[in-house]
């Protein structure tokens, strides 16, 4: 798998779905709020007994503005839901595909968010933000 393209292709899919949440396939050197981002890859090769099958756990972040308690939790909360219009788990799975189709345009076999953890403060530079961390499993050919 080419992992930069499949890096890029998540956040591309969560922009799509959210216009309003500013995405990267990368871990921005500044946040602009709200921001999802790919952060780590982990790789497993050859998940297939070495017919080239790969899967990548994929660590994203979701963060969103400290400057009112209330309403940043609100906002995280809406994008962690499981369905509606800011969704990141309605956005990745649309770009799963239609059944029988190859996920991400192409670039993997299927994905699938896994859970959400370190529902959190998080500080970027000297700025601290609530957010959390999304797991995404990615499975394709190497």
């Amino acid at each position: 798998m080419d992992i930069g393209a499949v890096r890029d292709a998540i956040a591309e899919a969560v922009r799509n779905a959210i216009p309003r949440l500013n995405c990267f396939g990368y871990c921005p050197d500044s946040i602009p709020e709200p921001c999802f981002y790919v952060g780590e890859v982990d790789i497993d090769f050859d998940q297939a007994f070495g017919r080239g099958l790969d899967e990548l756990m994929v660590t994203c972040r979701l963060l969103v503005s400290r400057s009112d308690d209330r309403a940043g939790q609100a906002a995280l909360d809406r994008h962690l839901a499981g369905s509606g219009p800011h969704s990141i788990k309605a956005a990745l799975e649309a770009a799963r595909g239609a059944p029988g189709e190859m996920a991400l345009g192409g670039l993997a076999d299927d994905l699938h968010l896994q859970r959400v953890q370190g529902y959190r403060m998080y500080q970027v530079g000297d700025t601290y933000y609530y957010g959390a961390e999304l797991v995404v499993r990615v499975i394709g050919g190497g």
